[in-house]
């Protein structure tokens, strides 16, 4: 398999005995054309800007598909700690995000404001509603969400503090337009293999 652009530790020679959450490694491919084709900002190869947009991929893909926390290689797992809209929070939303964005939900960088060890950045997050999102169904318009985001690294550059900050109203304002559906459709739709495995 080749190796991602845009993540790393998804499938270098270090990963051969990582537990994935769905099985096997993502396949990043549709969410990386989502990206490709959205995004309003392309950085310089090695700049700041471009380092921090490629934690940011790396350390979701992580978060969201690697079963056993310890796998995690861009984070320090025993002093980690993330919290949203400054509320300790844990993974609650993924299965809900790739049933809604069956393509991905991409994420981008729009401004990196201080470097490490105390990264401070806005980024954005994008997809089209394709498939349902608790009860409503698909719109096929595209969600678009707006925050800032804050990783503070440790010596070994890696994250042992995530904040993020955003309006959920707007996320949610977009995701609950569609009209009401029944639950077996999203419930299938949400078991489906290649959907659990996207990012």
């Amino acid at each position: 398999m080749d190796n991602d652009k845009y993540r790393s530790h998804l499938n270098d020679e270090g990963e051969k005995n990582t537990v994935w959450r769905f099985g096997a490694p993502p396949n990043y491919d549709a969410v990386t054309k989502l990206f490709e084709e959205g995004r309003t900002k392309v950085w310089p190869p090695g700049s700041l800007e471009e380092k921090v947009q490629n934690l940011v991929k790396t350390w979701e893909m992580e978060i969201f598909h690697k079963k056993s926390f310890d796998d995690n290689k861009s984070l320090d797992p025993k002093k980690y700690t993330v919290s949203l809209n400054a509320e300790e929070t844990a993974d609650s939303s993924h299965i809900a995000f790739t049933t809604a964005f069956p393509r991905g939900f991409a994420v981008e960088i729009l401004q990196v404001y201080s470097g490490p060890p105390v990264i401070v950045y806005k980024f954005r997050h994008w997809g089209y509603m394709e498939g349902p999102f608790k009860g409503h169904a698909p719109t096929g318009e595209m969600v678009e969400l707006f925050g800032i985001g804050i990783f503070e690294l440790d010596e070994q550059e890696k994250i042992i503090k995530t904040e993020l900050f955003f309006d959920r109203g707007v996320l949610l304002g977009g995701l609950l337009r569609g009209a009401s559906v029944d639950s077996s459709t999203e419930a299938a739709v949400s078991t489906c293999p290649i959907l659990r495995n996207t990012g």
